[in-house]
């Protein structure tokens, strides 16, 4: 015999998955395509606005100067992402933390460019922020201490500038974690298995690797763990998708496999060096300190500032020469007898 279903059951909403109501899910996946035309957009912008400062401090100067391109704007990120892991073994921090770090870099590089901003400040800057966030925090001073040729300064500079880069939005959804997940369900289904310390760790390492690519930025953190979990050990993973009724979402966990596979590789040093040694030359001259162009950026910034402070000034003087600095309306009510 059929239960009737309880009040609760009838006309109640479906749940909306805790991820789909993240920022994550809102605001930070693209498509592969979004990436490459955001980068593109990105570097091309930069590359207008810098070849135009170069030529007003002397026309012709841009001509033999040779710009990065998106795909060589990537592949320094792509290094510098490999100095987060190092780092992270250096001060012994959790994997939250390497994890957060390295996807706040990600975030921030869709936003800015390195010819703007290099990415070995950020890098050190994400970092210290995701130690902050992911509540495991470093003093400042313990951690540029440990870090040559750093300065406090290095990272508190742009600190506000990647926290707004990111909109404010810290709180990230990890695969390692969801993958933690799949693995608990998983095993205490599953038959015993000799090697499953050996198929754990090397889940793990594919999300490790997985952090060097764009897939966090494209698909789920469950798809990515999952994924890693196939590349690790294929049947345990077809398994428990299928237990999980996840069979629609393989197509998806091939793609992923796919890019981990292609793109999980640590970018040639002699390249890398190459693209170093030219951004050096094409970085925007209004960052480089020192440099005309950053002081008459400077000297811009301070008048502005000047002509804001005189007009709040200003203001400030009319409202005061005003007969009744409380309004008329006040006035009106303070002349007003006791019997009224």
């Amino acid at each position: 015999m059929l239960q009737s279903p309880t009040p609760h059951e009838v006309g109640s909403p479906k749940k909306t998955p805790l991820f789909q109501s993240s920022t994550q899910y809102k605001n930070w996946r693209f498509s592969e395509e979004q990436l490459m035309a955001t980068r593109t957009t990105l570097n091309e912008a930069a590359v207008a606005a810098i070849r135009n400062t170069f030529e007003s401090d002397s026309p012709g100067s841009s001509s033999d100067i040779q710009f990065l391109d998106a795909h060589e704007e990537h592949l320094l990120v792509k290094l510098y992402i490999t100095k987060i892991s190092q780092l992270c073994g250096h001060f012994r921090f959790p994997e939250e933390v390497e994890a957060t770090g390295i996807t706040y870099l990600k975030r921030f590089y869709l936003k800015n460019t390195v010819m703007d901003w290099h990415p070995k400040n950020v890098m050190l800057t994400a970092l210290f922020l995701a130690t902050k966030t992911t509540n495991h925090p470093i003093s400042l001073e313990s951690y540029t201490s440990n870090i040559p040729r750093t300065n406090p300064s290095d990272v508190l500079d742009l600190e506000f500038l990647v926290a707004q880069s990111l909109a404010f939005e810290f709180a990230v959804w990890h695969a390692h974690r969801a993958f933690w997940g799949i693995w608990l369900d998983e095993i205490s289904q599953a038959p015993p298995h000799e090697q499953l310390q050996a198929i754990y760790d090397t889940a793990l390492q594919h999300i490790r690797t997985s952090r060097l690519t764009d897939v966090e930025l494209i698909y789920p953190p469950s798809q990515i763990a999952l994924a890693c979990l196939s590349l690790s050990h294929p049947e345990i993973a077809a398994s428990w998708a299928r237990s999980k009724h996840a069979d629609t979402a393989l197509e998806a966990i091939e793609s992923i496999k796919r890019t981990i596979t292609r793109d999980g590789d640590i970018p040639s040093v002699d390249v890398v060096r190459e693209i170093d040694r030219r951004l050096k030359i094409c970085k925007n001259p209004e960052k480089v300190v020192g440099s005309k162009a950053y002081l008459l950026k400077k000297a811009k910034e301070e008048k502005e500032a000047e002509l804001k402070r005189v007009r709040k000034a200003e203001s400030t003087r009319k409202a005061a020469e005003q007969d009744d600095p409380f309004g008329e309306e006040l006035a009106g009510r303070a002349n007003l007898d006791d019997d009224d």
